[in-house]
């Protein structure tokens, strides 16, 4: 469902409906990736061999018990441009136990090795474009025995117009950021961030999240967490619960989801105790313990090979064990 954006509840502009209909391209051929700083990249070997990368399990994909309440929306940022292919670059699991009142948000990295059923081995951040949401969906079941109920895609410019529609956000930069940009505040081409509390518009939080000139993948993932957290505290600050339909059919002009209105609702609730109990939400990362730096050899490409046990490990944590 995409929804046309009209209003800004925080000004008085008004922002395009953003173009997020993006075809299913199974043609499509992979991209390298370019070598990620501060990655340690493990020599190819024939014991280590990326070919069948999750046969290095111990455990089945049995996840917590817990997951049978849980509602887990999976929330993607894509790179799609018009008259191109996309990636989604960001990946985010966003896990809601509306009996305990609790949201765990796991990253998972672009560049995480997969299977991709019907199309063999691939980064996790092709499924999306290569099969949509059913395939992202099979992906994730097998891969990690998840279960994904709804998604919620974004493009850039409906980040942007998602984030100025909200009048700017203040993000909470653990790590300062120093890198490339083309942004009227850069200075000879770089933009810094400082650690604490950063005021962002859209252009602005959008080169946060994507930029990786001089950062990793896993980098990368905190920082898209830290946008999503500072989001929740805009709409809780300008009264979102107060107001769920007003700001519903503002904003969901700027993403592409399942998600209806009806879906919403029953989730009032709990946003209500995350605003007032900000320790129930609750974040985990897809990190180098979870998962390493390989090159395959056949391309040369740059991947993460995922370690499945420590990953289900973390997947478990977030579901409350």
């Amino acid at each position: 469902m995409l929804i046309g954006c009209t209003s800004d509840p925080a000004n008085s502009g008004t922002y395009a409906r953003a173009e997020l209909l993006l075809t299913q391209n199974p043609g499509m051929e992979p991209s390298r990736t370019p070598f990620q700083p501060g990655l340690t990249l493990q020599t190819p070997s024939s014991s280590n061999d990326p070919s069948a990368p999750l046969t290095g399990a111990t455990t089945q994909l049995t996840l917590s018990p817990a997951y049978s309440h849980r509602t887990n929306i999976l929330v993607l940022g894509s790179d799609w441009r018009p008259n191109s292919g996309y990636r989604t670059d960001v990946i985010l699991l966003i896990s809601l136990d509306k009996i305990h009142g609790d949201v765990s948000i796991i990253s998972f990295p672009r560049d995480l090795w997969v299977s991709l059923p019907g199309f063999g081995e691939e980064r996790i951040n092709t499924a999306m474009e290569f099969g949509g949401l059913p395939l992202a969906q099979e992906m994730f079941l097998q891969n990690f025995g998840l279960k994904i109920d709804h998604y919620i895609l974004t493009n850039f410019q409906g980040f942007m117009s998602l984030v100025n529609t909200l009048g700017g956000i203040n993000v909470n930069a653990a790590r300062e950021l120093y890198d490339t940009c083309n942004l009227p505040q850069a200075s000879a081409g770089y933009c810094f961030i400082g650690p604490g509390l950063n005021q962002m518009d859209g252009a602005t939080t959008l080169w946060y999240v994507r930029s990786r000139g001089t950062t990793n993948d896993f980098d990368r993932t905190r920082r898209a967490q830290e946008v999503l957290r500072a989001l929740f505290e805009k709409l809780i600050s300008l009264d979102a619960v107060g107001k769920p339909s007003y700001f519903f059919s503002n904003l969901s002009g700027t993403v592409e989801t399942d998600l209806s209105f009806e879906d919403i609702l029953p989730f009032i609730p709990l946003v209500v105790n995350l605003s007032s109990n900000p320790a129930n939400i609750r974040q985990f990362f897809i990190g180098p313990s979870e998962a390493y730096g390989y090159i395959i050899p056949s391309t040369g490409a740059n991947v993460l090979l995922p370690n499945i046990d420590a990953i289900l490990g973390i997947l478990n944590q977030a579901a409350g064990e």
